[in-house]
């Protein structure tokens, strides 16, 4: 038997069932005993179809006998390709046999085959039930903390908005009706005059072919069987459709058919549709604008309105003309919608470029608290706390900075280009032929009718003055505009390579100007058409390209609201599609010493004072309970600098000063006191749980940024951490699923406010003058500390103003087991700052205040005293100086610290003409291992330019260099809000001389 025929009777047999006895039609027959019942199923099918031919006024046997004669005249010159070889003499003998009830000896048809492809075709049916309890999945809408629309998420062919079949008018459901199955309210699920009309109708017109299926087997199709365009499908899909009609009404179905279908510019569903074409909900079309995307269904893209108007109105007016034949409009209303403007809005481009690795965490935060499977499960509503402006200018100034940081140490690397456009440069030059002259055209490159690929959406009206011919476009432009960048959510422009002869390298820009271009490290690797990242640069004669090129070191960077804890903008890496690790929330890296602040806060709030002098010298801790290695730490250079006060070992990050406080600092012993850090660092939520070795002071434990930052906002805020969040609430249908609970900042009680207070306060100070100072400019707003693990393998910022936290990190992954070091000296104060700069600036421009930062709350107030000190030695002074913050007992009694770990009998005995700077310079990265597992050498100190007590030329004699370096004098001022005096009085404050009590020669100043 013919394979077509067995497909042909197959199909007959499925379409015998579901219109003679849709109650029980069978799934399942046996090849060996059920051939007389296929053929008595045939045969009722047959009777039940010529009553349809007779319906549609067809003599059939006629039609037979006139395709016997000449096949031609039914199907035209295609009547070969129409009937695929089969012979029409056993067309004719099956039907004598099913349809005249005749038994011709030399039949065809073998039930067996037929009976056998049927049953495979069946094999695992999907069920009707789950169409009548499936849940379309939508489009989500998330909006930004202004309640504006932020980025949208969907499955892929899921962009919709699933509205009730009630909120759709009876105007629109009856043009579609029109359009697609005049019959829908008195069908069973196949319209069998509908088959009969697009069969003959195929045979004399194979040009489009009709397919005959109604909206339920459309519905059954789009959202179950699939479009497979094979006898199988089409045996399922009548089945399903018979089913459905039992189970759901015909206002269920034809809300199923009318979320689902597709009507173009990406829009799936009736909802997604009017608001894509005419900017409105559905219940807002009007009637030419409701016939439009009734036409739509039968080929989006035939008769798409954007690229070919007048198919669109053409189909328009046919479905206008079929409501009028039907009752549902007058003659006069058809006429004024046809001659109605199509009233298309403008494309609107829906490719978003950022925030992916926010959308990606808020779809994570609403399976977790909104229950959801995920944000495209349905269409939802969603709000989050995202500024968007400002999350924009976060993920530019991460990906500027870390391309920075390679191409200034020379790590930078070509890949090769993100995308080649010759391809679809030499599509669009065969499709549009290139007018006889094109000015914008590159040498080489052929001109393309701009119209052509992006035509007109609407015509001009009668009467208005003739168009202005159509501009022209090369079709490298043409290109670039329809082209799909790999790293769609890269700020740097892109350009597309023309010219790479020995004049230089030229490209082509997205607003059709060109430009010279660096190549840089591409010098040589680039082709014609080669789509690559620039900067650009305004230079004589037109724009100046730089290339840039995808760095393979990473980042993370995150701003959060002090008071609240709402996430104004994260960053989990570069480019969400090279990476969709969110290096924010999903792992954890070494502080360094952006971890160090818990340690000075454990010492003040134990009652030192910013003045208390430390050893910043050798130190060797004994090992916890006596078992292990002892520890000895290094700092950044290697050496120490002598006495220093608390403050200023924060500000140039001394790890020397940070593991003496241990030593008596925090609690008698260095046990004790790691014990009262940890657990601060526990309250303050910064670990689950700590690990009790000394290292962990310098930041050795791994930490998640976004509980980092969490420890930070607690510091501006005098103890009370918020708890960091994104998801404001998710509705669905206008009903909430999740709110989140406004709650206050949860206080740390294992520091007073005085404590929190002088800690910012010496935060402020690294932003002034210490490891930070590249944030001088802005120090009296900004506070905050640099961060640089072991080997510069991780180089920090976190910072705070009044309202928000930053906090950024630089670094490679460690994916393969390795740890890759950033590069001797790429501490965070050089890699991490930058960036942390250029997100203050963004944030204060995106509607964060720039406030300077606040003094001493109401309740810290009465408990802290404002008094000069000399700004090296912390020594008090008469009048002028540095004005620091002293913890008092609150009736102006203050506990004088500042000899307690470093007695005035140790500065005595020191030499009188030793050198009491800093000469060690600043310390961000320093070994946290030191000695703890073996003998670290220390390496020759560097300068470094930060720090303005640093390594220096050889001093001269006290008497020639004067009392106090002059850097020292433009480096301390006074905290912010304080006035405007010098820090050192009218004529400076001498620093007091060492005087001791034994001394026998006098008191010559000269000798």
């Amino acid at each position: 038997m013919n394979a077509i025929l067995i497909k042909l009777f197959a199909t007959a047999l499925t379409l015998s069932q579901v219109t003679t006895r849709p109650d029980a039609v069978r799934t399942r027959f046996d090849p060996a005993t059920d051939g007389p019942e296929v053929v008595r199923l045939l045969r009722d099918g047959c009777a039940h179809m010529r009553k349809s031919f007779d319906i549609e006024d067809i003599n059939l046997d006629e039609l037979i006998s006139t395709a016997m004669e000449d096949p031609s005249t039914v199907a035209g010159p295609a009547a070969p390709k129409i009937l695929h070889g089969l012979d029409i003499n056993e067309l004719n003998t099956s039907y004598k046999q099913f349809c005249k009830g005749e038994n011709p000896a030399n039949s065809p048809f073998d039930a067996r085959a037929v009976i056998e492809f049927y049953d495979n075709a069946t094999k695992d049916l999907p069920s009707a039930e789950a169409l009548r309890d499936k849940a379309l999945p939508g489009l989500t809408r998330i909006l930004d903390g202004a309640g504006k629309p932020f980025a949208e998420a969907s499955e892929p062919n899921g962009r919709r908005i699933v509205v009730p079949i009630t909120a759709v008018p009876t105007l629109v459901q009856k043009a579609f009706i029109a359009a697609e199955d005049k019959r829908f309210e008195s069908h069973h699920g196949i319209d069998e005059r509908g088959v009969i009309r697009a069969f003959i109708g195929n045979l004399a017109s194979p040009g489009r072919p009709a397919g005959g299926s109604t909206i339920t087997q459309q519905v059954v199709k789009n959202l179950s069987v699939g479009d497979d365009v094979t006898y199988e499908r089409k045996i399922r899909e009548m089945i399903v459709a018979s089913r459905l009609e039992r189970i759901l009404t015909k206002p269920q179905i034809l809300g199923l058919y009318l979320n689902g279908i597709y009507l173009g510019r990406g829009a799936y569903g009736i909802e997604m549709a009017a608001q894509s074409y005419f900017g409105k909900p559905v219940s807002q079309l009007t009637l030419p604008e409701a016939a439009l995307l009734a036409g739509m269904p039968k080929g989006p893209n035939f008769y798409s309105p954007d690229r070919y108007p007048d198919r669109a109105r053409e189909r328009r007016a046919y479905v206008l003309a079929r409501l009028k034949d039907e009752g549902t409009i007058t003659e006069a209303e058809m006429n004024t919608a046809i001659k109605a403007d199509l009233g298309l809005k403008p494309i609107e481009i829906a490719r978003r470029d950022s925030g992916f690795y926010v959308v990606d965490f808020l779809n994570r935060e609403a399976r977790t608290f909104a229950g959801v499977d995920s944000l495209t499960a349905g269409s939802l509503t969603v709000r989050s706390t995202i500024n968007a402006g400002l999350q924009r200018a976060v993920e530019e100034a991460l990906q500027d900075g870390l391309a920075n940081y390679e191409r200034s140490t020379g790590r930078q690397t070509f890949a090769g280009p993100e995308l080649n456009l010759a391809d679809s440069v030499r599509r669009i030059q065969a499709a549009t032929p290139a007018p006889e002259a094109s000015a914008q055209a590159a040498p080489g490159v052929t001109g393309a009718r701009a119209d052509a690929i992006k035509p007109d959406a609407r015509s001009l009206k009668a009467g208005k003055a003739a168009a202005p011919a159509p501009a022209y476009k090369p079709a490298w432009l043409l290109a670039l505009e329809s082209a799909r960048p790999v790293l769609y959510d890269v700020r740097w422009p892109l350009a597309v390579v023309l010219e790479t002869g020995r004049a230089g390298i030229k490209v082509g820009l997205a607003d059709g100007r060109t430009a010279s271009l660096d190549a840089g490290v591409a010098r040589g690797k680039l082709q014609p058409y080669d789509l690559v990242r620039v900067k650009l640069t305004a230079g004589k004669g037109g724009p100046r390209a730089q290339i840039r090129v995808r760095p393979t070191v990473q980042g993370a960077a995150l701003v959060l609201e002090n008071q609240t804890g709402r996430i104004l903008a994260m960053t989990g890496g570069f480019s969400y599609p090279l990476s969709q690790l969110n290096r924010v929330t999903q792992t954890v890296r070494q502080p360094g010493s952006t971890l160090k602040p818990l340690t000075y806060l454990a010492a003040l709030n134990a009652g030192l004072q910013p003045n208390t002098l430390v050893m910043d010298s050798p130190v060797t801790l004994q090992p916890i309970n006596g078992t292990g290695e002892s520890w000895s730490p290094k700092n950044y250079e290697g050496g120490g600098s002598g006495p220093t006060t608390l403050r200023r070992g924060l500000e140039f990050s001394k790890n020397l000063v940070t593991a003496r406080l241990l030593q008596g600092g925090i609690a008698p012993k260095a046990p004790a006191s790691l014990k009262r850090v940890c657990d601060i660092a526990l309250e303050a939520q910064i670990y689950a749980e700590c690990e009790p070795y000394y290292p962990f002071v310098l930041g050795a434990q791994p930490v998640r940024m976004l509980d980092l930052a969490g420890f930070y906002a607690a510091v501006a805020n005098e103890g009370a951490r918020p708890a960091p969040y994104a998801l404001e609430s998710v509705e669905r249908d206008g009903k909430s699923l999740y709110t989140h609970a406004a709650r206050e900042p949860t206080r740390i009680g294992s520091a007073d406010r005085i404590a929190f207070y002088q800690l910012k306060t010496m935060l402020q100070g690294v932003t002034q003058h210490g490891t930070a100072a590249a944030l001088s400019k802005v120090s009296p707003y900004v506070a905050g500390k640099t961060g640089t693990s072991e080997n510069e393998n991780d180089a920090w910022f976190a910072g705070l103003t009044n309202e928000i936290s930053v906090v950024v990190w630089v670094g490679y992954d460690n994916a393969d087991g390795s740890r890759k070091t950033l590069g001797r000296g790429q501490t965070g104060g050089h890699v991490s700052v930058p960036i942390a700069a250029a997100i203050l600036q963004a944030a204060w421009a995106n509607g964060v205040p720039k406030t300077a930062l606040r003094g001493p709350s109401s309740e810290a107030r009465p408990f802290i005293a404002d008094l000069p000190v000399d700004p090296r030695s912390g020594v008090r002074v008469a009048g002028g100086g540095f004005l620091e913050h002293f913890r008092t007992s609150g009736d102006g009694r203050m506990a004088d610290t500042q000899y307690r770990l470093v007695p005035r009998e140790t500065l005595y005995a020191m030499r009188p003409d030793a050198e009491d700077g800093d000469l060690a310079g600043a310390d961000d990265g320093a070994s946290v291992a030191g000695d703890y597992n073996g003998n670290m050498t220390g390496e020759r100190p560097r300068p470094d330019f930060l720090d303005p007590f640093g390594e220096r030329p050889a001093p001269r004699s006290r008497r020639a260099q004067g009392d106090l370096d002059p850097e020292v004098q433009d480096s301390y001022r006074p905290w912010p809000g304080q006035g405007a005096r010098s820090p050192f009085g009218d004529e400076g404050v001498r620093r007091p001389r060492r005087r001791d009590p034994d001394y026998l020669f006098g008191e010559d100043p000269g000798f």
